[in-house]
């Protein structure tokens, strides 16, 4: 039975899409490959890992014929990334085999029954249904992903708090040393505040997948689950049970002490720092004092780094460590020319990073002992 009959790049785009979640090792075999769903000329491929789920749709069928299959996700990829860049691919199923065929190159991958593969199921009512345009999203999550916690036993830190209030729409992120936080302002659809934790793996899925676009995309919370459609995707999340920190209480809000930096002058001499630390202990040094910030690092083999910045600082001396990956992963994820640094006249108190034409994007990172 004809399956599909398209060019290699064609398909590529919506495999490469699915495929970025399947897991290579998991318990359950079937897991390792998409399922492949035809209607006529509509096609749909489908992956998940019971905890998010992706599809795609594309017009690529070949026939009136429906059926569904499941194959290898990563073979089928990898097949179509090798193959020469002209003529048709065309697909075909039969007596349990996929035959991919382009010219006079020929596969067959087993397949597995399409009613075995597990999907997530979907509620009949969301409690908030809103869009916004895909490179306002990208950049909700742009700025603040970084300040996810990796593999932090808080499993409520392993991922980004979204919070939907009528008019508005907050991310946020920490790891218990750092927190990131960004808002915009969105027209309807939410008619009362929502608090759900979106995990890290859909948070990284979906930056790969939005586009710096007007486009919109069509957000949906229900119950346990978030479900994202743009642009012929549709992926669903569960979410992450547990109760978020009080972002609230962690970003200051009565410093005083201000003084603007230009990014790019600021990150490249944390760059030239962070040469000297190490990697167990990853410390600068700040000093302000009159109109300078000195930047400085050292290492057990007695070796130092000086750089120094003129600002526009005029209150009394401040001595202050920070963690340098820290502040270079803020400086690396915002595009302003320059940032704003917020200062208590405490070695203790945590650092205030904003940015002067983005009120809403505030990043907090605590002091360390150096």
């Amino acid at each position: 039975m004809q399956l599909v009959q398209a060019t290699r790049d064609d398909l590529l785009k919506p495999l490469s899409t699915v495929v970025g979640i399947v897991e290579r090792r998991h318990t359950l075999p079937i897991l390792a490959n998409i399922l492949i769903q035809k209607n006529a000329q509509d096609l749909s491929f489908l992956a998940t890992d019971l905890e998010v789920q992706i599809t795609t749709r594309s017009q690529f069928g070949v026939g009136d014929s429906q059926t569904a299959t499941t194959v290898a996700a990563r073979k089928l990829l990898d097949i179509l990334r090798a193959l020469p860049d002209f003529g048709d691919v065309r697909w075909a199923l039969d007596n349990g085999k996929l035959t991919i065929q382009s010219g006079k190159s020929r596969f067959q991958l087993q397949t597995l029954e399409a009613a075995d593969f597990p999907t997530l199921s979907q509620p009949e009512t969301w409690d908030v249904s809103f869009s916004l345009p895909q490179k306002t999203l990208k950049h909700l999550f742009n700025t603040v992903h970084f300040a996810m916690a990796q593999q932090d036993i808080r499993y409520y830190l392993n991922g980004m708090l979204f919070v939907f209030e009528p008019g508005l729409v907050r991310t946020v992120t920490t790891d218990g040393h750092r927190l990131a936080h960004n808002a915009t302002e969105v027209e309807s659809g939410i008619e009362a505040r929502h608090d759900v934790i979106v995990p890290r793996k859909t948070v990284l899925e979906m930056q790969r997948l939005l586009a710096e676009t007007d486009e919109p995309v069509q957000i949906d919370v229900a119950a346990g689950q978030i479900r994202f459609r743009f642009g012929g995707v549709e992926l669903i999340s569960k979410l992450v049970e547990g109760k978020f920190p009080d972002f609230a209480r962690v970003i200051p809000s009565t410093y005083t002490r201000h003084f603007d930096l230009k990014r790019e002058a600021l990150q490249g001499s944390l760059q030239r720092a962070a040469i000297l630390t190490t990697d167990k202990l990853r410390g600068v040094r700040l000093q302000l004092s009159q109109n300078t910030l000195k930047i400085s690092a050292s290492n057990a083999e007695q070796e130092e780094a000086v750089e120094e910045l003129d600002v526009d600082y005029e209150h009394e001396p401040l001595d202050v460590g920070f963690n340098v990956s820290y502040l270079l992963d803020v400086l690396a994820n915002i595009k302003d020319e320059t940032v704003r640094w917020s200062v208590q006249p405490d070695a203790n108190a945590s650092v205030l990073m904003t940015l002067p034409e983005e009120d809403s994007f505030k990043y907090v990172v605590m002091p360390m002992r150096i």
